[in-house]
């Protein structure tokens, strides 16, 4: 070890500093003790050679008092200004040793105090050769009095006590190594740990999927700024998941990953603006309120060790974009396929209108005229569900007229309990208000037929289990529910539910909710399928579902 430390680290040099300046302040009150104690007697009378050792002791606390001022202002050559301090102490307190008699005044025991300091802040061998001299002065000033007769004659303890110097030294100096070598290596790996984190953050930072960092709990404590921006969370960390009305299904799927961790992927459908907190929180998020995200979620639990803190790690992938593109390529297939058909479906539809019409000519009876209506309105309703598809690929514009929702879905419900021989209580729509909305009417018919022809295949066809009502908050897009009590659809089926020809049943085509969504966009509004909560009958409970869900993106006329 050098006089300016330079093989230690700055944190280490530090702590060297405040070592010194802890023995400095040690000294300082080791001389006002000694300065009072020989300042006064019992008696109250000083003697000449206590005037001496008060002054000897004044002077001690005079360069105590420099020393202090020399290590907080002169921060250079440590190794100087220790040695000339621990040289200060030996000197001062042999004088006194050698003034007080020797081993019978007691002060040998002072030697400790440098000894001490110099076995922590200066090498081994340094710290040896000052025990070395106090026990050479001890055995001298010793064998000197057993010479002169002077006093009793005390070679034994004066040994001890340096055999005790030596071992007080050799102690402390190891630990005082050891010490520094843990705390040089507590320094090095809170370096590493830093720049480790430092990378951490510089990749989750520019990590295009989310990373949400959650407790046992679901409390939010990090997340990345992609997760920030699909869960609309910047001002949300330290929350829980489940507090946030927009994360609901996240909270759920994060929940059951706890319960089975064997579901650890997920697909969820948010929509942050839904959640009054987040409202004007971001112009992005603002512009793209009326936006639903799809999110691929991955689960993951973190490997703490024996720290006893749970921490799991929420993977978001937002899957919308890749939906979209599955989907187009599937269009252009479908496209082909079309152009393919088109005159192949409408000849036979021609053909049976016109044969409709020639049978309209010779029948009178009603029961007849009943039949050949149905027959020529379902060959209308075909040829317009063909002229639809070929117009998906030219974005066809929709109508502009305000449309009464109320009315349409009164003779929908009609027309529908009819057809399937439903009971009147099954399909409710008691909620649906009198409200206008701009949506071409033939085009919300047959997405709503083919949303409710879904939901009868699953429903218990009991009172109001298939349910169809409109949600409006203020200031927030008119939104029109279809839902029923049948089992909801998985999240491995939602993953492509309104990819064309993807279809879970044998009888049908794969078509019929693409071409629903298809339908909608074409109207500036959007279909999709949300899992929500539903409050129970006190309110107590909660319970969630999936239903489908209209967003009508322009209000009419009230």
């Amino acid at each position: 070890m050098s006089a300016t430390l330079p093989t230690l680290s700055a944190h280490a040099r530090d702590t060297f500093w405040r070592s010194l300046q802890t023995l400095n302040g040690t000294r300082v009150v080791i001389a006002l003790v000694l300065l009072v104690y020989f300042s006064l007697d019992g008696s109250g009378l000083r003697t000449a050679g206590d005037l001496r050792h008060a002054t000897v002791c004044g002077a001690y606390l005079a360069l105590a008092a420099g020393f202090v001022l020399a290590g907080a202002w002169y921060r250079r050559r440590f190794m100087v200004q220790m040695l000339a301090q621990v040289a200060c102490d030996l000197a001062v307190i042999s004088l006194l040793y050698a003034a007080g008699g020797g081993v019978r005044s007691g002060l040998a025991i002072l030697y400790l105090f440098p000894l001490a300091g110099c076995a922590i802040l200066a090498p081994l061998l340094l710290a040896l050769f000052c025990a070395a001299l106090v026990t050479l002065f001890l055995l001298g000033d010793s064998a000197w009095r057993v010479l002169t007769a002077e006093g009793d004659p005390a070679l034994l303890q004066a040994g001890l006590f340096g055999a005790a110097f030596f071992a007080a030294v050799l102690v402390v100096n190891r630990m005082a190594a050891r010490l520094i070598g843990q705390e040089e290596l507590a320094v090095q790996r809170g370096i590493e740990i830093g720049a480790q984190q430092a990378v951490n953050r510089l990749i989750m930072s520019h990590a295009g999927d989310g990373i949400v960092i959650v407790g046992p709990d679901g409390q939010i404590h990090a997340g990345n700024p992609a997760a920030q921006q699909m869960l609309g969370v910047a001002g949300a960390l330290g929350l829980r998941l489940g507090a946030l009305p927009s994360l609901h299904a996240i909270a759920q799927a994060y929940e059951d990953w706890r319960l089975d961790a064997a579901q650890s992927t997920a697909f969820v459908t948010i929509k942050p603006y839904t959640d009054p907190a987040m409202h004007d929180m971001t112009a992005a998020w603002d512009g793209r309120r009326d936006l639903a995200a799809h999110l691929k979620l991955r689960f993951a639990a973190a490997e703490t060790g024996e720290a006893g803190i749970e921490r799991n790690v929420i993977f978001l992938q937002d899957v919308t974009a890749i939906e979209n593109q599955a989907q187009q390529l599937k269009l252009a297939s479908m496209g082909r396929l079309t152009a393919s058909i088109a005159h192949e479906v409408r000849n036979p539809l021609s053909a049976i209108g016109h044969a409709t019409s020639l049978l309209a000519e010779d029948l009178h009876t009603p029961v007849h005229l009943r039949l050949l209506k149905i027959v020529g309105d379902n060959v209308a309703r075909v040829n317009r569900m063909v002229e639809d598809i070929l117009q998906l690929s030219r974005k066809a514009h929709s109508h502009g007229e305000p449309l009464a929702l109320a009315q349409l879905v009164a003779d929908l419900k009609s027309e529908f309990d009819e057809v399937h021989g439903l009971d009147g209580a099954v399909l409710d729509i008691g909620r649906v208000s009198a409200v206008a909305v701009r949506f071409d009417p033939l085009h919300l018919r047959e997405v709503l037929l083919n949303l409710l022809g879904n939901a009868v295949r699953y429903a218990s066809r009991e009172p109001s289990s298939i349910r169809l009502f409109v949600v409006a908050a203020s200031g927030r897009p008119l939104e029109l529910h279809v839902q029923d009590d049948g089992p909801g659809i998985s999240p491995e089926v939602r993953a492509h539910l309104f990819e064309p020809f993807y279809t879970t049943s044998s009888k049908g085509t794969g078509l019929g909710l693409y071409l629903a969504r298809e339908l909608c966009l074409n109207n500036e509004a959007m279909l999709d399928y949300e899992y929500r909560f539903d409050r129970g009958a006190a309110g107590a409970g909660r319970s969630s579902s999936g239903r489908f869900v209209i967003t009508f993106a322009r209000p009419g006329a009230q």
